[in-house]
């Protein structure tokens, strides 16, 4: 599914969608919108606006308020494995590349927001597993992994005997890791993947948090993790591009995981 930095460049397509007045809602698909019934999010949000467009991990959701002014419910958009949006010419993330440049089904439109000025939101998922949804419950969510300072980043991860990167993964600990980016901040930081997190010093743990910021800001600003250092050479008999060792595969925390044989040994 989408990762932290792939949600974050849909948020930024969302935000310029705000402030305008919502003239018509396409809430057509029942699994997509479940549990709302068809017409349901049309009858909470015509009429208003959306105000503010937020994100923590991998959740986004958008404040809005009704046609009084007064505060509405919030629109919650899960993007699932290839949900994208779409508005005024921009979309994010950037989808399957399989799917790019091919004719495009309209089917594979699965909610819309349309805009009195006549432009358009519209959340595109060849895969139909993304999720719309009013007011989403964030409880079980940890801080954003992009906004986590350095001392909750080690009290959070540096706690228990868990493999660090099924403790990166886990959503509850912090928001937004995926198992690309794990890869990638775990190969940035020369840690094993594999490795307790009780056996982390706070150096480990300052360059794993460092090397996690790196990642992310690199991952927005090429257009998602995919375009990571590590990741194009996640595959067999292919060698780590910072020494010349050959990668390694195995699975850690449930998930197939590369690392480097050498230094992150």
């Amino acid at each position: 599914m989408p990762e932290l930095p792939e949600v974050e460049l849909a948020r930024q397509v969302l935000a310029d969608a705000l402030g305008r007045e919502i003239r018509d809602v396409d809430d057509h698909d029942d699994w997509v919108c479940r549990p709302h019934a068809p017409g349901d999010l049309a009858a909470a949000l015509t009429g208003g606006r959306l105000t503010e467009a937020h994100r923590r991990g991998k959740t986004l959701w958008c404040e809005t308020e009704n046609r009084d002014g007064h505060s509405g419910p919030n629109l919650g958009l899960h993007l699932g494995m290839a949900g994208q949006l779409r508005f005024a010419g921009r979309s994010g993330p950037p989808g399957p590349k399989r799917f790019r440049g091919r004719d495009e089904k309209p089917e594979w439109f699965r909610f819309g927001l349309t805009f009195a000025d006549g432009e358009q939101l519209r959340l595109f998922d060849t895969r139909r597993l993304s999720r719309v949804r009013l007011d989403p419950d964030l409880d079980a969510l940890g801080p954003d992994a992009g906004e986590v300072s350095r001392r909750d980043f080690r009290e959070r991860v540096g706690r228990g005997r868990a493999p660090v990167k099924a403790r990166l993964l886990d959503q509850s600990v912090l928001a937004g890791i995926g198992n690309l980016l794990a890869d990638e901040t775990l190969w940035q930081a020369a840690v094993s993947p594999a490795r307790p997190v009780n056996e982390l010093g706070d150096d480990d743990l300052a360059n794993l948090h460092q090397a996690l910021r790196k990642a992310l800001r690199a991952a927005i600003r090429h257009g998602g993790v995919h375009t990571g250092e590590i990741i194009g050479h996640r595959r067999a008999g292919d060698h780590c591009p910072r020494c010349g060792a050959e990668m390694a595969h195995g699975t850690v925390g449930g998930r197939s995981t590369w690392w480097c044989a050498k230094e992150q040994a």
